[in-house]
């Protein structure tokens, strides 16, 4: 049993790797659209590369989403609204007309002649009014439009215009006594009329949402069919678009019918394969060529992820509307693996997303094209992404290429730029505003996974930094020699393509566990006492080897990453104090050598091995008395060699070649700092 449990424990980096294999595997193809895929790759306006096909079955031609919105639309547009007639407030308007006429009409002022004409026209007024229905407000006078009426159950079909509002009854009077010749009493019949009229036709919604459902329920999805056997296409036939149209159907038809209860687990057990394939590609590239990140289980996590993630997102726009695929941010992807990683890891990772997209998307070529140029784009135009105006500028090349990439595809399909869908540039211009959400991930990413980006190492790097300027206020010389090491190692990185801010960084913290005891180290002593006189060679060795210890309990307490506390700890190797194990050596021949040796790590990357090599030099450079030339050139080769020789560098991806153009800088750099002068004749 403990055994096998000493077995577990020993593989279990690689057991883990197999498990986020397995589940990344599965949720890929969980996130798949259930449904086969159509034998045939096909595209508007391209020539069918394949065999004549014919109707392997009758199926019915099913008519585009814009095709039927367009009817639906024109059935919303001409719909018959109903009203309800209600007869009782007829009856009472009529009844409180009688009433209210005497009192704006008194028979002492009016001759009977005149009230008989004024109540025949006011009669007249409520008949017009009355005759199909007054609503409370205005309809929407639409040309031709027509409505329903309902009086005493049955239902008349009459034009909108004649159902007046409340608000037209000014209008009615008025034409009314232009017509009888009464325009000088308007003021009497308008006053009889605004305390009178009241509406008596009410819009019934159920009975037209009912009426409006029922057009629309009759709308056919699909116009003629095709016999089986018929030939829908020959070989090399352009498809245009009514063929198009007939191979949709068929791809529809096909899928739905494909997708049964017998042969949904052979589709599923295919997708999974190929799927399998992609991530089995994936991890075989980081293991060959990133071993570093293959062995960090942290990192194959985060890729992992946001592959993922990428694939989630994509599947469930595509569910929703697949004319919104196009707003995925996927140039996210090889953006964030850049800035964590490097350009081909993000490039690599990219173009296997995109292939695992491929299965799920319309138009897959086109789909596939234009987010691999757009990912190579983002690639190529993407540097030192913690400088604003870089993203933006990245950002807008990315928009471009989408949309020259659509145009083009545009008009191999259509022959023209005519027929344009703005929607879908409109698409592309919310992607890239999206893809600048990218910053505030980062931050995230960083915190939850533990990585670091050159935006934290741009913050790092701030010599106001709370523990940098307590490393300057306690121990101001190493602080000196900390930013002379940084300029020396920040050269020797870019002179050989390593990761120049990280080194910088790398080389600010490396001596901050000097702050502990400050006055033991040479640099930081300002009087000619030295406190080691008072010690035993092995003390002093203990203090000189504890601020590597040290330097790594304060950046855990101030939580500086574990990519800069590697700097601190293998700065100096396992190489020894070579001065007090001699002193010890003088006391007592047979001194252990591993009490004056420097826990390591060695140096394991390139970034770590040029500051060993940078922090050498600079420290014994200030022992060098009239230095020139000569003297600066062998005395770097000597340092470097000697570290070599201990085997300082075994572990780190560091050549021959890049370690001579590092001693190269070092020299050039030295003798700037020295300001060496040709020495002329007296």
């Amino acid at each position: 049993m403990s055994k096998s449990l000493g077995t577990l424990y020993k593989h279990q980096s690689r057991i883990y790797k197999y498990f986020l294999y397995a589940v990344s595997l599965f949720l890929i193809v969980f996130f798949f659209p259930k449904g086969g895929q159509f034998k045939y790759e096909f595209q508007k306006g391209k020539p069918w590369q394949y065999e004549n096909l014919y109707a392997p079955f009758d199926f019915s031609i099913s008519k585009g989403k814009a095709e039927i919105l367009e009817e639906e639309q024109r059935i919303k547009n001409n719909r018959i609204d109903y009203y309800q007639y209600d007869s009782e407030v007829t009856t009472a308007v009529y009844k409180q007309f009688d009433t209210d006429f005497p009192v704006v009409f008194p028979s002492e002022r009016y001759s009977s002649k005149q009230l008989k004409n004024f109540y025949k026209t006011g009669k007249l007024i409520l008949d017009e009014l009355y005759e199909n229905g007054i609503v409370k407000k205005a309809i929407s006078q639409n040309s031709g439009k027509q409505v329903y009426i309902i009086k005493d159950q049955e239902a008349s079909e009459i034009p909108s215009k004649v159902l007046y509002s409340l608000q037209d009854v000014e209008l009615v009077v008025n034409q009314t006594l232009r017509k009888k010749g009464l325009l000088t009493f308007k003021a009497a019949f308008q006053e009889l009329f605004f305390n009178l009229t009241a509406p008596n036709a009410t819009y019934d919604a159920n009975l037209s949402s009912k009426a409006l459902n029922d057009e629309l329920s009759k709308i056919s999805y699909t116009r003629g069919t095709i016999d089986e056997g018929k030939l829908i296409i020959a070989r090399g036939e352009v498809v245009e678009s009514e063929n198009f149209k007939v191979l949709n159907s068929l791809k529809g038809e096909f899928e739905s019918e494909l997708w049964t209860a017998k042969s949904q687990y052979f589709i599923l057990f295919g997708y999974a394969i190929l799927v399998a394939l992609v991530l089995m590609m994936l991890l075989l590239f980081l293991k060959k060529y990133r071993p570093e990140i293959y062995e960090n289980n942290t990192k194959v996590t985060f890729i992992f992820f946001n592959v993922l993630l990428m694939v989630f997102v994509t599947t469930v726009v595509v569910k929703y509307d697949e004319a919104y695929v196009f707003v995925v941010p996927l140039c996210i992807l090889p953006l964030l693996l850049k800035t964590f990683f490097d350009a081909r890891l993000g490039l690599f990772v990219h173009v296997l997303t995109v292939l695992i997209l491929g299965f799920v998307v319309p138009n897959s070529f086109e789909y596939i094209f234009l987010q691999i140029i757009a990912g190579v784009v983002t690639i190529l135009t993407v540097s030192e992404l913690y400088k604003r105006a870089n993203l933006f500028i990245s950002v807008g090349q990315i928009i471009i290429i989408y949309i020259i990439g659509y145009l083009a595809f545009h008009i191999i399909h259509e022959g023209n730029l005519e027929n344009i869908v703005w929607f879908t540039l409109g698409l592309f211009l919310l992607n890239g505003m999206i893809t600048l959400f990218v910053q505030p991930l980062i931050y995230v990413y960083e915190k939850v996974f533990g990585l670091v980006s050159d935006v934290s190492l741009l913050e790092l790097s701030d010599t106001n930094s709370k523990l940098l300027k307590e490393l300057s206020n306690k121990a101001p010389g190493t602080f000196h020699h900390s930013l002379q090491v940084s300029n020396l190692a920040e050269a020797a990185a870019n002179e050989i393509g390593a990761n120049a801010m990280l080194v910088r960084v790398g080389a600010l913290y490396h001596d901050i566990g000097k702050m502990q005891n400050p006055t033991y180290f040479t640099e930081n002593q300002i009087t000619n006492v030295n406190p080691h006189d008072e010690l035993s060679p092995k003390d002093s060795a203990k203090i000189i080897l504890d601020h590597v210890i040290s330097g790594i309990e304060l950046a855990r307490k101030n939580n500086l990453p574990d990519r800069v506390i590697d700097f601190i700890r293998s700065h100096h190797g396992t190489t020894l104090v070579y001065y007090f194990y001699k002193k010890q050596q003088e006391i007592d021949s047979e001194a252990n050598a591993d009490d004056f040796r420097y826990p390591g790590p060695t140096p394991f990357s390139k970034e770590t091995a040029i500051l060993m090599m940078a922090d050498s030099v600079e420290a014994a450079s200030k022992s060098l008395k009239n230095p020139t030339f000569l003297i600066i050139d062998e005395f770097v080769d000597k340092i470097i060699a000697g570290q070599m020789a201990a085997n300082q560098f075994l572990n780190a991806n560091i050549t021959f070649k890049e370690i001579e153009s590092i001693k190269k800088i070092f020299k050039q750099k030295l003798t700037n700092i020295y300001h060496l002068r040709v020495e002329y004749p007296e």
